[in-house]
Formats: C-alpha cells, sequence, structure tokens
C-alpha cells in the first residue's frame, strides 16, 4: 500500500494498540466484561479455485491476483483440512462456473464443510452444488455504477437483490459487503446496509478495499480507518440484532493495527486474523474470546 494512505497516528501507543481504541471501548459498540468476540485464524480452510487462476472479469479491485493464492480443483488435496472455500473467477456475466469438476468436489466434501463463491449464479446453476452447499458467502453491492466500473458487469443492484434473495431459499447464505470498494471512495454502502436491514441476513461480514499491486486500484487509498469504524457503528443500528464480523480482505500494517481494536469497540463480534492490537483490546475490555481456525461464516454444532 502507498504510504500516503497509512493513517496518521493521533494519540500515544499502549504496546501495539491505540491509546484512542482503549479510552473509547467502554462507551460505544455492544461488548460489556464478558461478552463474546471470535478471534479467526482459518488454517484449517482450504482455498479451492475452480477456474485456476483464470477470470474473464478481471475487476478493478483484485484482477485475478487473489486466484494466484487458492489451490486449483486439480491440484487440490484436502488432508489436514475440516473445510474449503470454493471460489474461483467468474464468467462475463459474473458467474463461477459451478459445474466443473463436480465429481471431485464430492470427493473433497467427504467429512468437511463447504463455503461457496457463487457469483450472480441462476437457480438452475446451483442445483447440482445443493449435496454440498453448507454455506454461501454472497457479495452485495448497493450502486449500480460500482457494478458497471468495479465488475464490468452489465447488471444492477437489483440483479444482486433477486440472487441474494434466491440462494438464501436454498440454505445459509451470509453476505459480504466491501467497503471502498470504488477504488476506496463511499459508493451505495449504506443502501446496501438498508436493503439488508429489509431482505434480512443472519451475519454481516464487512471487507475494506485493499490496494493491491497488478490492478487498476494499486495506486487508491482504502477508506480512513475512522469512516470505517462510524459504518461498523452504523451496521449495529441499522441491523439489530444482527452480528457483524470483520472478514479477512482489508489492509495490513499500520491500516490494520489502527482499525482491528477500534472494530471491536464498535461492537464487531467476529474478526479474521487480528491484528495483536485487537487482541490486547480484547483483553484490556476483558472480553470472553474464543479462537476459531475455519473461515469465519463457517458454523458448526
Amino acid at each position: 500500500m502507498d504510504g500516503d494512505c497509512e493513517p496518521q497516528p493521533g494519540q500515544a501507543i499502549i504496546g501495539d494498540a491505540p491509546r484512542a481504541a482503549l479510552e473509547r471501548a467502554p462507551a460505544v459498540g455492544s461488548h460489556g466484561v464478558g461478552a463474546r468476540v471470535a478471534l479467526v485464524r482459518p488454517s484449517h480452510t482450504l482455498p479451492i479455485s475452480l477456474t485456476g487462476t483464470d477470470c474473464a472479469l478481471k475487476c478493478a479491485h483484485c484482477g485475478g491476483q487473489y486466484l494466484k493464492g487458492m489451490v486449483p480443483i486439480d491440484q487440490a488435496g484436502a488432508d489436514g483440512y475440516t473445510s474449503c472455500l470454493i471460489s474461483g473467477g467468474c464468467d462475463l456475466q459474473g458467474r463461477v462456473p459451478l459445474g466443473a469438476s463436480l465429481d471431485r468436489l464430492a470427493e473433497l466434501h467427504s467429512g468437511r464443510l463447504f463455503n461457496w463463491h457463487v457469483g450472480l449464479a441462476s437457480e438452475r446453476e446451483i442445483r447440482p452444488i445443493l449435496p454440498y452447499l453448507d454455506v454461501v458467502s454472497f457479495d452485495i453491492v448497493g450502486d449500480d455504477r460500482t457494478i458497471r466500473e468495479v465488475y464490468g458487469l452489465d447488471a444492477t443492484v437489483a440483479d444482486y437483490k433477486r440472487t441474494y434473495a434466491m440462494l438464501r431459499r436454498h440454505g445459509r447464505v451470509v453476505p459480504h459487503l466491501t467497503l471502498g470498494l470504488y477504488g476506496g471512495e463511499w459508493r451505495g454502502e449504506d443502501r446496501a446496509l438498508e436493503w439488508l436491514a429489509d431482505q434480512g441476513a443472519e451475519a454481516l461480514v464487512l471487507l475494506v478495499m485493499v490496494p493491491t499491486p497488478g490492478t487498476r486500484y494499486a495506486d487508491c487509498c482504502p477508506p480512513s480507518v475512522n469512516s470505517v469504524v462510524d459504518f461498523i457503528e452504523r451496521a449495529g443500528v441499522v441491523l439489530g440484532d444482527v452480528p457483524v464480523y470483520l472478514g479477512c480482505m482489508r489492509p495490513g500494517g499500520r491500516y490494520r493495527q489502527e482499525l482491528d481494536p477500534l472494530a471491536i469497540a464498535a461492537g464487531v463480534v467476529k474478526i479474521v486474523n487480528p491484528a495483536r492490537a485487537a487482541v490486547e483490546m480484547a483483553l484490556a475490555q476483558r472480553l470472553s474470546v474464543s479462537w476459531e481456525n475455519e473461515c469465519c461464516v463457517i458454523r458448526r454444532p
């Protein structure tokens, strides 16, 4: 990330945790002494791509770069893993080719849970994977321009609403919302929150745009830490009892050290790959901390 994007520390640091976070925590969010927060390091979830590194869209924030960190389905061996993230590149309609490698997926699913990225799949396209569909992580968007210019799709927010509603008829769906997806700018996130409150959700995973080398947004800055924290607080108000998680995609370095403890202060109940500052925050506030080792949307008895 460009150095100009790094948040400027406004107060002294206690260890690695911003003093501002420690001072603010008791006054905001839903946490009290003994409240639970889950810290996640998804080492037991194998990320699998159904398309290798191929993607027709080459979205502005990703450009296929994130597929390079996944295992191609024809090379996947899941020994030692208790779950899999099943994803891949999209076609020009924003769909992941779900029908590919069903025999191999059936083998991998034995004794494991699957978290799926399906894109704008149709009902016909998801039917073959229903026996292996434990949960879907579905990206929601609240702005037509973002869909066109970031994803390059001839689609609208209404298409995302319809797909989300359809998927929920067939199984568990946990919506994901990327803050600052439009090159770090706020565009439609509040509208997405409103329609999600209308349609319902069992949880919301918040992500933050990462300026990624090799993408069109490589030189963009993510939204400010303070604006992300403010949005987390608004999400808690708008969604009521719906738990809010902070997911794996967000900038690292100083940004994460600043954001993560403030996110806990603002009320997130689960955070993936937390900065040490967040762990210190949870302990300082005497929260009941648990550790998980799979994708944050994986649910086990």
